[in-house]
């Protein structure tokens, strides 16, 4: 079984602990937690690119903003 990249497995973690934030009601917390997650894999995603391979050009993120 191949391994997933690691913007992957740090999008997934990220999403997990936002959904248990969300749980508890900590919505602040858990905008804040995939927020950065998003950050995070993006930022790694581009280093993984970097590194040889030209993919063409990459689709601009999505950002979502939720109500306070």
């Amino acid at each position: 079984m191949d391994s997933f990249p690691k913007y992957y497995t740090r999008l997934f973690n990220g999403i997990t602990d936002a959904l248990e934030a969300m749980k508890v009601q900590d919505y602040y917390k858990a905008e804040h937690l995939l927020i950065s997650a998003q950050q995070d894999a993006e930022e790694m995603y581009l280093s993984d690119g970097e590194e040889g391979e030209d993919e063409g050009p990459a689709a601009a993120p999505v950002i979502i903003e939720f109500p306070r």
